[in-house]
């Protein structure tokens, strides 16, 4: 079982985890005079006007960044800081009592793995992940581990909390895109919540190492909250953005489902993780997805003459396969289902 997080703290870097170097992030352009939106959802406080005003920036930040972050969202502080704390407790615990749930098997609605299943290159991550799914909790609970203690409870909690916010989301986007405000609370989003909780141990050189490949998502949108250690990038023009943590935030990123329906309207953006050599960092990035057999195209009310479909039409069970096949490429992946 080949874990980060079961091995003493590295005084180099192994090689099988050095990239070569016109792949690595010290090449890349970071852009920090780039300010990366923030939107204060105000707990909800507020009246027809200032929801006017919050959709225009969702808006704004989708066509801009396919990124923002969200404070004042109305899950509790508690919620999200009992949820980190618990993943980082299973990361810790002995190799032994991880050891029953690492696999390479997919299909699995809980595993512990290492890197990343969509790279085919020989370099790996440097990351351990739990890929889970969360969501109907009746239907999976069974299958989380029960160290350490209150891990299900917390998941639980959690779980149903940030669900609730992406179904308040997904009703302002659909309001800003000028489609019934429900729209994506069909089979678009109701296919099994899945979660993956990223822990990227301390690394003894950043420079040669990568967290997480460039990429977009395959599902409609995510929600990250990455507690208080930086260390995600995301791709804007020329170069990359460091989104800073920001206390009890949550990182909204679109998905490639997402910018089909919308035309491309709404970007899908490549974002990766790097590492550092201080401190450990986890991030829990929950996958609000279609159901497997989900119709998936441009929708009809914001097509026109003049904004013809760019995409064809495709069942969700395809693009899953597609995507494997482009190893995550976003040019690879959309190429398959572009119109000409």
């Amino acid at each position: 079982m080949e874990l980060l997080s079961n091995q003493p703290m590295y005084q180099t870097v192994p090689e099988k985890y050095i990239f070569p170097p016109e792949k690595r992030v010290v090449n890349d352009i970071i852009l920090h005079s780039v300010n990366f939106p923030v939107i204060d959802l105000r707990g909800g406080r507020v009246d027809a006007e200032g929801w006017c005003e919050i959709i225009g920036e969702i808006m704004k930040a989708g066509k801009e960044f396919g990124f923002f972050q969200v404070i004042n969202h109305g899950i509790p502080e508690k919620t999200i800081s009992d949820m980190l704390q618990v993943c980082d407790e299973f990361f810790k615990m002995p190799a032994e009592e991880k050891a029953q749930y690492y696999s390479n098997d997919l299909s699995k609605p809980f595993l512990l793995n290492s890197s990343t299943t969509y790279d085919k290159s020989e370099t790996r991550y440097w990351r351990d992940y739990l890929r889970l799914v969360c969501y109907p909790i009746e239907e999976v609970i069974d299958s989380w581990p029960e160290k350490p203690e209150n891990f299900r409870a917390v998941l639980s909690e959690y779980t149903l909390q940030v669900r609730e916010l992406s179904s308040k989301l997904l009703k302002l986007i659909a309001e800003g895109l000028g489609l019934d405000k429900d729209y994506f609370g069909g089979d678009f989003s109701t296919g099994k919540t899945q979660m993956n909780i990223n822990h990227y141990p301390p690394c003894p050189d950043p420079s040669l190492t990568m967290g997480l490949l460039p990429h977009c998502d395959r599902h409609l949108i995510t929600l990250l909250a990455q507690g208080t250690v930086s260390g995600l990038q995301a791709r804007y023009m020329e170069g990359w953005i460091n989104v800073e943590p920001i206390p009890n935030a949550f990182v909204i990123n679109f998905g490639h489902q997402l910018e089909i329906i919308t035309n491309g309207l709404l970007k899908s953006v490549e974002h990766r993780a790097v590492t550092n050599s201080a401190i450990a960092r986890t991030s829990i990035a929950t996958l609000i997805i279609p159901k497997t057999d989900c119709l998936i195209a441009p929708a009809k009310e914001l097509l026109n003459e003049n904004n013809p479909p760019k995409y064809k039409e495709f069942i969700f069970s395809e693009f899953i396969k597609a995507y494997s096949a482009a190893s995550a490429s976003r040019e690879d992946v959309l190429e398959f289902f572009k119109l000409n």
